[in-house]
């Protein structure tokens, strides 16, 4: 797998359904455990988070508002840095929340800035339900040029959960990174 770069977008605050707040969002503990796998399997890895240059709100409310207006209007939110030396990694994991039954448009900037040729790329994201709603396939047009690796879906109130963490695992070895 050579060079593998974690790639995520995610933001705390007011969870969907039960008005949890969470310090850390869904996608966010997912990319962690997977660094946390890899580099325990001596990977050279390197997590990188897409921080918004406006952030997102902590209520879910005005969250989601700001998210399908972000959509109607096919925004693409600026971000504050970009990853050192992008075309020094072999394998990209790209992870997101499922917003709107779609990739966060924040997300589409990312895979659109980048030259994604000779990488394996592999999407994760978490859910409220809806599974990874067809983003797979947008991750893998949107990356023109690389090799699509097999994407994981995980509903988000099960990430920090011994089921997830088994799933996410069995997913990694399945992949043989």
């Amino acid at each position: 797998m050579g060079k593998i770069l974690i790639c995520y977008f995610s933001t705390g605050g007011e969870d969907i359904g039960a008005g949890e707040n969470k310090e850390v969002g869904n996608t966010a503990v997912m990319a962690g455990l997977i660094a946390d796998k890899l580099t325990a399997e001596s990977h050279d890895v390197t997590s990188f988070r897409i921080q918004p240059a406006n952030p997102y709100p902590s209520s879910y409310d005005q969250k989601l508002a700001r998210a399908m207006e972000e959509r109607s209007m096919q925004e693409r939110p600026e971000y504050t840095e970009d990853v050192a030396d992008f075309d020094d990694y072999d394998t990209v994991f790209i992870g997101y929340p499922i917003w709107c039954s779609d990739l966060p448009m924040i997300v589409y900037n990312f895979l659109e800035k980048h030259v994604f040729t000779g990488k394996v790329v592999i999407p994760f994201c978490t859910h409220g339900g809806s599974g990874e709603s067809d983003t797979f396939r947008i991750v893998r047009e949107k990356a023109v040029g690389s090799a699509p690796g097999d994407g994981l879906a995980i509903p988000g109130n099960l990430v920090d959960k011994p089921g997830g963490k088994k799933q996410i695992d069995h997913w990694l070895e399945q992949l043989a990174v």
